[in-house]
């Protein structure tokens, strides 16, 4: 998407994860969950293989094309694809904070002002699993049976930002809370440490000039008018 039809555009999305820590970005529990140590780099611009172990192969094709369309490779930045948030996804929808095992899940589910938080009955990674469902299902109905990664950029534009504002109507879950679920998720898996599966190579970090976990960098706090000239560090110690 460019950045002036996009749903959220690259710059918005930067702007509202400023003051995110970034080592903790993919929730309570998931350090816990995920193994400890990364996997090796691969090549910068090409996502690592990977088998999902959560995500069906038709979720898997429209997480894939969801994340591209959420945060697409451009002049600013590499992608989401790129990062490999797919598998930060995947990953993450297998940790005890994605199954509900640390929230409270016990009634009264009732509609709520937005400061209260969610309030409702499925756990983040059912969330994840049914919107995906309602969303193919929405998509076949109106596009003679294709799923929504079979679609071309433009209608899956269209179909994101149908969603972002609650236009799209689904059976078992909000649209808007499908899309505000699954790009909050996106963006947590885009900028968070590589050991939980995205950020590879930690390539969001050195777009933004995050210098990650390095032990000194008070020198540069307070330049806003030059770029941080070292590259970033993640928790496993690796120099980006």
């Amino acid at each position: 998407m460019s950045d002036d039809k996009q749903p959220t555009s690259r710059r918005s999305l930067i702007k509202s994860l400023v003051f995110l820590p970034l080592g903790a970005a993919a929730g309570a529990g998931a350090v816990r969950a995920l193994d400890a140590s990364a996997a090796g780099p691969a090549p910068e611009g090409q996502p690592e293989a990977y088998t999902p172990t959560f995500f069906t192969s038709a979720e898997w094709r429209f997480v894939h094309a969801a994340c591209d369309r959420l945060i697409p490779h451009d002049e600013h930045g590499p992608g989401a694809v790129e990062m490999n948030v797919p598998r930060f996804l995947d990953k993450h929808m297998q940790t005890p904070y994605a199954a509900g095992d640390i929230w409270y899940m016990q009634g009264p589910f009732v509609k709520a002002a937005p400061e209260f938080g969610y309030q409702g009955k499925l756990a983040l990674r059912d969330i994840v699993r049914v919107g995906i469902k309602a969303f193919d299902a929405h998509v076949g109905r109106e596009f003679a049976g294709k799923a929504f990664a079979d679609l071309d950029g433009k209608q899956q534009d269209a179909l994101l930002q149908a969603a972002e504002k609650g236009d799209l109507k689904f059976d078992d879950i909000s649209a808007k809370l499908f899309f505000s679920t699954l790009l909050a998720e996106v963006r947590n898996g885009y900028f968070a440490d590589p050991r939980h599966g995205g950020n590879q190579n930690m390539g969001a970090w050195k777009m933004i000039g995050y210098p990650g976990m390095r032990a000194d960098y008070l020198d540069w706090v307070e330049v806003r008018d030059k770029p941080y000239p070292i590259g970033p560090v993640d928790l496993a110690g690796r120099r980006g």
